[in-house]
């Protein structure tokens, strides 16, 4: 066995390079064929999600595959090899076995314990067997992957030390203040994407007793089927669907927006809120506190007042000027609305142009940026982001996608709580560590070492089959020869002397096949398999085909497996 993993997580990498580094669909198929057109890669998997992106494979040499690997890792996620290095991670065989399996139960998501890791390793391997690319040894390594992370959800309370990341996203646009139940209770909620993690956001939002949710999606018959099970699901929320060109004139109307796409770009923009809210009534009846007086922003300490009001007076005559998402976007004659899907629009980092603005007033602009960040680096961070201690909250915004659906700028504006991927990490840093954590390491560190074990063992039985396979030929050879140079024998008797030749011989060879699948299966046992071919002169072509049969059964055996589940 010689697996190697490289990747890089919400522990090892800030989320502005995992969200630049982030794997679509069609890249993480060409990340598979490339990895396996490599020299030194056999099998290969790669594990994407909002948190990690890791890349698996069987490989013959470890720093020839360390160096392939991570080249293949920066060309296909377009961070330069230089700048993504930094922040990789690598394990080796036993290591990476342990890693996996860690990762499996939860022990190394951004929230500890939870569960959809799962079915995103679950797909890992679909992705791997459809494609071809996941042979013996990650079919097994995925597949008892799965069986750990059910056991150590099944025999401990691992679930009781982490949730889901939409309950912990939800618990801190609550800011500590109330439980998520009585929070969400009477809520209007936008959900924007139709896939598994925003399934699970609408799904959470109608438990804890949000009275309407609405489904945006691109596929429009993705949006249905997931307001059809929100309305079967008795927990008597209202629930409908609309295209993406209706998600401005919804951001109006609802309470909390829950953002988990595959778009590229930002899905809400600074402007998309401010506008929302600028025409949202102070005064409407929303279950979220309806900001009093007129919605302006309160000056950072030591902000100069004449600075901002000259600013104020450019973004008057320009229509608006963007606060280049540090400090917050001052809206004046409403622009004109984007066409189309919201997702489409260009995510030039978040922020709006800089138009009809002259030298003088830049510097203007760039002194209020630099002053409000200053300031905002003063405060105490936050596991939410709010735009101010106290403010009520209008509209509250968790972003569970990477890259990012809704740009972190909007924290700037009053009345908006902000939630995404970076201050869930914040968060989750300093959550307190359950006991049965301790329980799920130690199940951990058993299945390691069996699979360690277990691997070992396999790799000699193709040399211990190919053994016994010479001795069988050995045996009718000399049979034959004794049925030559002894015509006169009856066919009983010939029966006999077959059986007893090989008799002797199975007994000769029970013992040391024995003995060296055990020596095989300990740490360091990988020589026993050389040894016993040089020992008995046995043909590698022999033993290749016998690893090439098992190969080809185990695989067989777990699509047949992943297709009746799909059935099921």
């Amino acid at each position: 066995m010689s697996l190697l993993v490289v990747g890089l997580s919400h522990r090892s990498a800030p989320v502005s390079v995992l969200e630049r580094a982030s794997l679509s669909a069609d890249a993480k198929v060409k990340l598979l064929h490339d990895t396996l057109a490599a020299e030194p890669a056999a099998e290969a998997a790669v594990l994407a999600t909002c948190n990690r992106i890791e890349l698996y494979a069987d490989v013959d040499k470890f720093h020839a595959g360390v160096a392939e690997l991570s080249t293949l890792l920066a060309q296909h996620s377009g961070v330069a090899l230089e700048e993504l290095t930094p922040y990789l991670y690598v394990h080796y065989e036993d290591r990476a076995v342990h890693h996996l399996f860690s990762v499996a139960c939860g022990l190394d998501s951004m929230v500890v314990g939870e569960g959809q890791i799962l079915g995103q390793i679950k797909d890992t391997l679909a992705l791997g067997q459809e494609l071809h690319t996941a042979g013996r040894l990650l079919n097994d390594l995925f597949q008892q992957a799965l069986r750990v992370g059910k056991r150590a959800h099944s025999e401990t309370g691992i679930d009781r030390a982490g949730q889901s990341l939409v309950t912990f996203g939800l618990e801190q646009l609550t800011a500590g203040r109330e439980p998520v139940e009585s929070w969400a209770a009477g809520k209007r909620a936008l959900v924007i994407g139709a896939g598994s993690m925003s399934s699970l956001a609408a799904a959470t939002l109608a438990r804890v007793g949000a009275a309407e949710v609405v489904v945006a999606n691109r596929t429009g018959a993705r949006a249905d089927r997931l307001v059809e099970i929100l309305v079967a699901s008795g927990t008597g929320v209202a629930a409908r669907a609309v295209t993406m060109a209706a998600v401005a004139d919804e951001l109006t109307r609802v309470d909390v927006v829950v953002s988990c796409t595959g778009a590229t770009g930002l899905v809400l923009t600074g402007d998309d809120v401010a506008a929302a809210l600028a025409h949202t009534p102070a005064a409407a009846p929303r279950t979220l506190p309806a900001q009093a007086g007129p919605r302006t922003a309160a000056l950072p300490a030591g902000l100069d007042p004449e600075v901002v009001a000259r600013l104020a007076a450019v973004a008057a005559a320009g229509g608006r000027l963007a606060d280049a998402g540090v400090a917050r976007t001052l809206t004046g004659t409403p622009g004109t609305d984007r066409d189309g899907c919201p997702a489409d629009a260009p995510a030039a980092a978040g922020r709006a142009a800089l138009t009809g603005v002259d030298a003088t007033d830049l510097e203007l602009h760039g002194t209020w940026a630099d002053q409000g960040e200053a300031a905002a680096q003063r405060q105490p961070r936050k596991g939410t982001r709010s735009h101010a201690d106290g403010t009520p909250v209008r509209l509250a915004l968790l972003d569970l996608a990477m890259p990012r659906d809704i740009d972190a700028a909007v924290h700037r504006i009053p009345g908006v709580r902000l939630v995404d991927i970076e201050s869930l990490a914040e968060a989750s840093a300093d959550a307190p560590m359950a006991a049965d954590v301790d329980a799920v390491r130690g199940i951990v560190a058993d299945e390691v070492a069996a699979f360690g074990a277990a691997q070992r063992a396999a790799h000699i039985t193709p040399t211990v089959v190919a053994l016994r396979a010479m001795a069988a030929e050995v045996v009718a050879m000399e049979v034959a020869r004794l049925h030559g140079r002894l015509p006169d024998l009856d066919d009983r008797q010939r029966a006999e002397v077959t059986q007893t030749v090989r008799r002797v011989v199975d007994k000769l060879l029970h013992a040391p096949t024995v003995r060296v699948k055990q020596l095989a299966s300990e740490p360091g046992g990988a020589g026993y398999a050389d040894a016993l071919r040089e020992l008995f002169d046995l043909d590698p072509q022999t033993v290749a085909s016998v690893s090439r049969a098992d190969g080809a059964a185990a695989a067989g055996q777990a699509n047949q497996t992943h297709d009746s589940g799909r059935a099921s």
